[in-house]
């Protein structure tokens, strides 16, 4: 029987890391992550940058290159507290602004203070965000039944502990890692170390995908579209992106557009 319990290159489990308001700390942050291979997805306020330990404008493109940039709201506003067009405008005046600056298009936010509700989710929709992080960690390996409301495992300050607890569990396959949090965090409570120190411990481990947010989108969405025949004898990928999966243990790959007969 078909099972999707792998990831990209048909690697057993997955990490993405995942960071709010975009302040300078970020450089330092991002000096870490890719000096040890880590992916991460960052939330940017676009009418707030340039203020007080907020990056530039112009850093944005060259800053994040190897990264994600996400929508988190033009002002960093609580949208449960606004009306309908209000939300509106804070999530796609975030969206057209940053795509002017990093040059493609952007499709995830986390929902600034935690804040969301019906409408919210609604405009979520109508502004083409296709996932969106809450802050509430739930301390699961296990992947998003909704995207829209994608809960994170834990926050960083967490993240030792919770990272170990996911090696240890690693044989089983298709599990996630998702830590969140704020770089500055790390400079206000001065402890760098914690972040390296983590970073450390996966990037000795050769069975992890390493990957932003939206990676995971595109590709569990991609997974979890294929077409199975009754008998599970065919699979059809409808997508442009290739996709791994496995029956019995043993590993499969399928191209994007390919029908495969096991």
């Amino acid at each position: 029987m078909i099972s999707f319990d792998v990831f990209k290159d048909g690697k057993r489990n997955a990490l993405t890391m995942s960071y709010d308001d975009g302040t300078i700390y970020d450089i330092k942050l991002i000096e870490i992550f890719d000096k040890y291979g880590i992916r991460s997805t960052f939330h940017l306020n676009s009418g707030l940058l340039g203020w007080s330990r907020v990056i530039k404008k112009e850093d944005v493109a060259g800053l994040y290159k190897n990264h994600e940039v996400s929508v988190h709201g033009m002002l960093h506003k609580s949208l449960a507290t606004l009306p309908l067009q209000n939300i509106i405008t804070e999530i796609f005046e975030d969206k057209r602004e940053l795509e002017k600056l990093c040059g493609y298009p952007v499709r995830g936010m986390s929902f600034a203070n935690g804040s969301y509700n019906h409408d919210v989710i609604s405009a979520l929709k109508f502004c083409g965000i296709e996932y969106a992080r809450t802050i509430k960690a739930t301390g699961s390996f296990g992947l998003p039944e909704n995207f829209l409301e994608w809960h994170p495992t834990c926050h960083h300050s967490d993240a030792l502990e919770t990272g170990r607890r996911f090696l240890e569990l690693k044989r089983r396959q298709g599990k996630l890692l998702y830590v969140w949090g704020h770089s500055y965090e790390f400079n206000d409570n001065n402890n760098w170390d914690l972040i390296e120190e983590f970073c450390r411990m996966f990037a000795e481990e050769d069975d992890i995908w390493f990957a932003t947010n939206i990676e995971i989108y595109d590709y569990i969405t991609a997974q979890r579209n294929l077409k199975i025949s009754a008998d599970n004898s065919i699979v059809y990928n409808p997508s442009y992106q290739t996709v791994w999966f496995s029956v019995e243990g043993k590993i499969f790959k399928i191209n994007g557009g390919e029908t495969l007969r096991l």
